[in-house]
């Protein structure tokens, strides 16, 4: 067979055919489903008539959706043993709506994690094998680096989409808190919910946003060397060996990258958002909760913990949030965006567990927008990541930067 890493580039579609890509798609799938175990249910749309990729941006791109979201015509069975037998959805969700609008075709379901919790599902690491590839977006992230799709949905709570791209050395964005509705998405936690997507590289990111929101093309615009705020977090010695060269390279390319002014705010949003989380967790899933003995252990122990946090500071916890949004935002003032490790590290060995979200959470409490973009991999081969952190309700701009970073670490 072989080997599973293969990532596919939304690019090399724009001169294909609509058959043609559906048909790559299909034989990829075919190839390496048994070792990779990247969906839970695959619906093929009726043979198209073959031709050029056309009419919508995305005309004819095979699209993988995470389990939490509905696709008409199929179940949504949320990585749990309580939806096993879950009718198929009657309609697709806002978000699934939109990506067809701009031409993608979902072709089936991928893993989550439970309730895009922590329990983990089947999915092995195409890019690590034996590794896991994190979670819960773990099926979307291992579709896309063994080249299934070139394109899957993803979705972030705490670090669901981040992670796993860093894990799989794939590309991911996390749209700000908000920017689409989530209709007909199974959720956690309202105020922290936020859609993602996957794809090859960070420039297909830009042509695929571009397609969903009709905004431009973030890789073919004008881009200066950025200014970086570098933040570290509790990154592990491999990622942090990771970031610096990744910074070494971009102030070569003319970046400037300084220090992060308040590592400590930083650290008490990181610990504000499991606050939020657990307590929202436990009124969206409240009929969950009501049979918790069901449930995987990390999922149970997160709606008893929501249940029985007070009110009082849950809203501690949302006031925080609020006043750090402002914080960060007047350090963005003067520059683009903010560099940091989009992992603790290398993906872990083993499947029985999803990695670290706590790198994800402090931005995932404010709602903004992040880009994970490969790094350098470990001196054995696993793959790093890092992330960029940009402003609420600015994409583009944090895709321009994002482009130009992936070209700087890439020379």
């Amino acid at each position: 067979m072989k080997p599973l890493r293969a990532p596919w580039s939304l690019r090399e579609l724009v001169s294909g055919s609509v058959d043609g890509a559906l048909r790559r798609s299909r034989e990829r799938i075919a190839e390496t489903e048994p070792a990779l175990r990247a969906w839970v249910e695959l619906a093929w749309p009726e043979p198209v008539a073959a031709g050029p990729l056309g009419g919508a941006p995305l005309g004819g791109v095979p699209l993988g959706v995470k389990d939490i979201i509905d696709v008409a015509g199929l179940p949504t069975r949320c990585g749990s043993g309580l939806r096993a037998g879950s009718p198929p959805a009657a309609a697709d969700a806002a978000i699934v709506t939109a990506w067809r609008r701009a031409g993608a075709v979902p072709v089936g379901k991928t893993v989550t994690t439970e309730f895009a919790f922590f329990s983990p599902g089947p999915t092995d690491n195409p890019s690590a094998p034996g590794h896991t590839p994190g979670g819960s977006s773990s099926g979307s992230a291992a579709a896309v680096a063994s080249g299934q799709v070139p394109l899957a949905l993803g979705s972030q709570t705490a670090g669901s989409v981040i992670r796993p791209a860093s894990f799989c050395g794939v590309a991911a964005m996390v749209l700000s808190h908000g920017q689409f509705p989530v209709d007909g998405v199974t959720g956690l936690s309202p105020s922290l919910d936020s859609h993602g997507f996957y794809t090859a590289r960070v420039s297909d990111l830009a042509l695929a946003h571009a397609a969903l929101t009709g905004s431009p093309d973030a890789a073919g615009l004008p881009a200066r060397p950025p200014r970086l705020l570098l933040w570290t977090g509790i990154a592990g010695p491999a990622m942090r060996a990771a970031l610096a060269v990744a910074r070494d390279r971009l102030v070569a390319a003319g970046a400037v990258v300084e220090a992060f002014p308040d590592e400590r705010l930083i650290a008490d949003l990181t610990a504000a958002h499991p606050v939020v989380m657990a307590y929202e967790a436990a009124r969206e899933r409240a009929a969950e909760l009501e049979r918790v003995a069901e449930l995987s252990a990390p999922l149970a122990t997160l709606l008893q913990t929501g249940a029985q946090t007070p009110e009082a500071e849950y809203r501690r916890a949302r006031e925080f949030v609020r006043s750090a949004a402002s914080a960060v935002s007047d350090f963005l003032d003067s520059y683009d965006a903010i560099l940091g490790p989009a992992a603790p590290g290398p993906p872990p060995e083993g499947l029985a567990a999803t990695g670290d979200p706590v790198l994800s959470r402090p931005w995932q409490a404010l709602g903004v927008p992040q880009v994970a973009v490969p790094g350098p991999s470990t001196e054995d081969g696993l793959p790093l990541g890092v992330q960029l952190i940009g402003r609420a309700r600015e994409e583009t701009a944090l895709l321009t930067t994002a482009c130009w970073v992936e070209r700087a670490l890439s020379e």
